[in-house]
């Protein structure tokens, strides 16, 4: 099998394209908007002229980690590197007959159920608060147009946390109070989640959560286990202070308020 990793690069791209390169079966090229000490790694700017498509000649799989990660992009990013780019893959994915694309995706979909007590799956509204999770959103709203249309499977994972600090170990350290360390991932729960996805029988479209296993969390991942057979092997419990839980109230005071501002002003509370 030929996997190609976009973003191959980055924090989580080439952890999963090293990963991927290891399995027995498998193999993996990358795409990147930098330039990486790798022979199988190219240049491609996914927005721009579509050079890069020769690099889907082949391919079985495209896992799609590019695009601007920050919940405080802004809306000409995120239309540009996520929307925009992600759109156009989709369409060279069915040109040079890639058979699947598996979507990074984000808890930012549901960005509005941060202060409520409702279960998060692919059954549950969606809800962006800002430009990132709405582009998110659009993507996988596309990508089930073309799972349905086009027959192109597409798997969209809606990503938890997998920190570049603290060796990605949860605790309080990390933002957003409860809400953040519960969307905590390990890294080998990332791979594990990511190689399922990959390998997965018989799926045209599905927009599943992948976090790890942590106690009291909203996440549904009990689907993810029934679709593509993720099973998670980490998972911690939210360790929340009392400064933890002012900050908390605060933000969910400003939320009800001002959302739009509370959002932008205070995006890591």
């Amino acid at each position: 099998m030929h996997v190609l990793v976009t973003g191959a690069g980055g924090h989580l791209g080439r952890k999963l394209f090293d990963h991927l390169a290891e399995l027995p079966g498998f193999t993996v090229s990358g795409l990147d908007l930098r330039p990486v000490d790798h022979p199988g790694i190219h240049i491609a700017d996914f927005a721009a002229e579509p050079l890069w498509a020769k690099h889907l000649a082949g391919v079985d799989v495209v896992v799609h980690l590019a695009g601007d990660r920050e919940p405080t992009a802004s809306w000409e990013s995120s239309i540009r590197n996520n929307m925009e780019a992600t759109l156009a893959l989709y369409h060279h994915a069915i040109e040079k007959g890639v058979s699947r694309v598996v979507l990074a995706s984000s808890n930012w979909v549901q960005g509005d159920k941060r202060f409520t007590n409702d279960r998060l799956n692919s059954q549950t509204p969606p809800g962006p608060v800002n430009a990132y999770g709405a582009s998110k959103l659009f993507c996988e709203q596309t990508g089930k147009y073309f799972a349905e249309h086009m027959g192109l499977s597409v798997i969209c994972l809606r990503i938890g946390w997998t920190q570049w600090t603290h060796g990605n170990q949860p605790g309080p350290h990390m933002a957003m109070g409860r809400w953040g360390q519960e969307m905590w991932l390990s890294d080998r729960d990332f791979l594990s989640g990511m190689t399922a996805a990959v390998t997965a029988r018989d799926v045209t479209y599905a927009a599943l959560n992948l976090m790890s296993d942590n106690p009291g969390m909203r996440w549904d991942i009990d689907e993810t286990t029934r679709i593509i057979g993720y099973r998670a092997q980490d998972g911690a419990p939210a360790q929340v202070g009392m400064a933890t839980r002012l900050k908390s109230g605060l933000k969910r005071l400003l939320c009800q308020v001002v959302p739009r501002r509370a959002e932008q002003s205070f995006p890591d509370w």
